[in-house]
Order: structure tokens, then sequence, then C-alpha cells
């Protein structure tokens, strides 16, 4: 029987696309591996959003081609959309699906497969539920492709995800994590318009559903209302990732994006004081066009006095369509100091954070097994490795006790009962 390999570049978005796909292909008895030298068929989920990302996309179809020259190759994602014509040229794939056509391409690979539908195979592709729950978006920073990739913003009914996420706690997920490329946006396309917190109040009471994960918020459509919903329902993971981009007011105002620091401050202290267990990171953009070294010193002054515990950095990339393509960049070696100086900081607030829990229960998900070894991952989001346990599994809901915490990882124990 033919098999698939699915491997994703990019956003959560991604990841949860292809949590449904596989989920679809085993329904259709398809066999989804890990092991790219099994694949026949090699399904790439792209992303466009940085340079990086398409360089590491363009150098694994390189790996593909190498470690499985037999395998047909089928791209889809941002980057498929963004260099169609380049890709189509160049050969390197057998079938590109563009974003717009995504929905569809599972009946591709199933003609490709020629899968009949023979029964259910079962692939551990993911210890947590993914459930994408919005595409696209309507706004428009001067730095940001995906809009002209991905579309205005577009919601999923609110039935359809409550049904969906039932489905999965049936199969023994406890955990789902809300995705979407504008997840705050979430109902406002609806006539009439709903909310992500019309979304959270429905999700929240489905049975056995242990924890609600959400990616990345928005601060500029986190309204007073969702915020107290989400520190005070228990069933949300006290962990909030939020696009915050920059914090200087010159910087903001050339990235579009209608925010003050002042404004994040006020966010980021109502959920720490909330939810004080929470796990609080960003979303940070450096060496953006005019950035001078006070907007730098500003931004790293309001990082390391704010309640954030991490931070994941990016250094600026043009995108070729967007308005900040054609300013005057900052240079290239500013913004690696710059970054540098950005990743350490945010690596110190990180182990300050995880420290404060030594000793401490928390709940988690069992998000891999090897053996006597398994990974958890906590509600608000601290990796901790457990030895000498062979009857968990992944997905199991847990409790551990951290007894150690060291600059990579942190060790613990399950607490029974």
């Amino acid at each position: 029987m033919t098999s698939v390999f699915i491997h994703n570049f990019g956003c959560r978005v991604n990841q949860a696309e292809a949590f449904d796909w596989v989920d679809r292909l085993n329904q259709a008895g398809v066999t989804v591996v890990r092991d790219i030298k099994r694949a026949d068929l090699v399904v790439i989920n792209a992303c466009a959003l940085t340079a990086s990302a398409e360089a590491d996309v363009r150098q694994f179809v390189r790996k593909v081609r190498r470690e499985a020259p037999g395998a047909k190759i089928i791209l889809t994602g941002c980057l498929s959309d963004k260099t169609r014509e380049e890709i189509v040229k160049s050969g390197a794939v057998s079938l590109l699906i563009p974003n717009t056509r995504k929905d569809t391409l599972v009946e591709e690979l199933l003609k490709l497969t020629g899968a009949a539908r023979a029964g259910f195979q079962k692939t551990a592709f993911r210890s947590r539920a993914l459930l994408k729950v919005q595409d696209g978006c309507d706004s428009h920073c001067t730095f940001c492709i995906i809009p002209s990739l991905r579309g205005r913003s577009r919601s999923r009914p609110l039935e359809q995800v409550v049904e969906c996420a039932r489905a999965v706690v049936e199969r023994g997920y406890q955990e789902v994590v809300l995705a979407g490329i504008h997840l705050c946006a979430y109902g406002k396309d609806f006539q009439p318009p709903l909310s992500l917190l019309d979304l959270l109040k429905a999700l929240v009471k489905i049975p056995g559903l242990k924890m609600i994960r959400l990616s990345s918020l928005d601060p500029r459509l986190l309204p007073q209302p969702l915020l107290e919903f989400i520190v005070g329902e228990e069933k949300i993971c006290p962990h909030f990732h939020l696009s915050l981009q920059h914090a200087s007011p010159a910087v903001l105002r050339r990235m579009g994006r209608k925010s003050t620091p002042e404004e994040y401050f006020e966010i980021l202290n109502f959920l720490r004081k909330g939810r004080p267990e929470a796990s609080l990171g960003a979303d940070i953009i450096v060496g953006f066009p005019g950035e001078s070294d006070s907007d730098f010193e500003f931004l790293k002054n309001f990082l390391q006095n704010s309640p954030l515990n991490y931070f994941h950095v990016f250094s600026y990339s043009p995108r070729a369509g967007t308005p900040a393509a054609s300013w005057e960049p900052v240079p290239a070696s500013v913004r690696k100091k710059r970054s540098a100086e950005l990743r350490r900081l945010s690596r110190e607030k990180n182990l300050a954070f995880r420290k404060l829990f030594a000793g401490k229960e928390v709940p988690g998900i069992v998000i891999r097994k090897k053996e006597k070894t398994a990974e958890v991952l906590t509600g608000n989001y601290i990796k901790v490795m457990v030895e000498g346990r062979e009857d968990l599994r992944p997905g199991e809901y847990v409790r551990v006790r951290i007894v150690e915490v060291g600059p990579v990882q942190a060790k613990g124990e399950v607490v029974d009962g």
C-alpha cells in the first residue's frame, strides 16, 4: 500500500492542517509514516513568512531527493503560492496545491495512493489535537505577506469546531490546541458576528476535555471580557503567546500596527495578575527598517521589565510585495547582533520563570514517549522529562512534580492519584 510522509514548516495553522489530513487519511486506510525513506508520497506544508523559512523548505526538498529519490513530492502552503511559477518550472515537485485548494489535498492524495477506504489506519501523529478554527487575515502590517497568500479572514462555523473537538476527545485526546492565522479575529466574518469568547464558552462545556491551549493572540483584539474569561477558566491553559512584534511607538507606527507599549503592559500585567503561573510569550521582530539604536533600547528595556518570560525573536526579512520591502534596511550585522541580545535575554528570563516551579506540581500532557522516558508538556508550557515510567502513553493527562530545572530542560516525576 502507498505510504505518505507529511512535513510541516511554519505556524500552528500548518500543524493543525496536517493533523486533519492525517486523521482523514487514516480513515481512508492510508498509512502515514514517520520515516521519510519509507514514503511513496511526501507532503510538504511550506511557509513563506521569512527568507529563512523559504530556504529551509528548499533545503528539505533537496533532502527528500537524496533520501527518498523515488518519492513524489506534493508541495502546499504559503510558499506554493508565492513562488508557483518558479516551482513548476523547476520540476522539483510532482504536484503543487495552493492554499486556496488545500481543502482538496486529501482527495488528491487518495487519487495518487489508490486507497479504496479499506479500513482505519491509526497513526500516532500528535499527542494533542490541533484544530484550525480560522484562516486568513484582514490586517495589512507593512512587513507581512500572509494576507496576500492566505486571503481574507475566514472562520470555521462554531458548531463544526465544537463537533470536531467532541470527536477528538472521544478518540482519547485530552488537550485541544486552537490555531488560526489571526485567531482573535474568529467569528468577525459571520453574520451576525461571533467572537473567540463565544467559541471558548462552548468548548469548555465539552466533557472529558481537560485543556484548551490558545495559539498566538493579537493584543489589538483582546477585549476585557475575553481577557477575564481566559484568566478565570481553569480549562484554558495558562500559556498566552502574543504577537507584539515590537514595543517602540515609532517602529509600531511604521509597521502599521495601531498599538502602544502602554497597552501591551496593561494586557501583560492583567494576564500575570490573573494567572500568576502563566507562561507569557511574544513574537518580536528585530531590525525593522528605520529601527534606531534608541528604538532597540526601548524594545529591550520593555522586554526586560515586562512580565514576559520568553520571546520568539525574528530578524526582519523583507518580503517582496510589502511596503517595508522598499525601505532602507538596517545593516545585517546590526540585525544579527540585536537578535542575539534579545535571544540571550529570553533564555535568561525563561530559565528564571521555570525555576519558580521547582518542587511544585503542575498538570500536563505526555507528548513523547521512548522506552522508560516520557516528555510532559505542562499547561504553562514547561517541558518536563520523566524517567522510569513505562506505563505512560502519549496524550495522557498527568500531574508532574518538577524536581530539577536546568538551562535546557526540567526533570520531574509523575504524581499518581
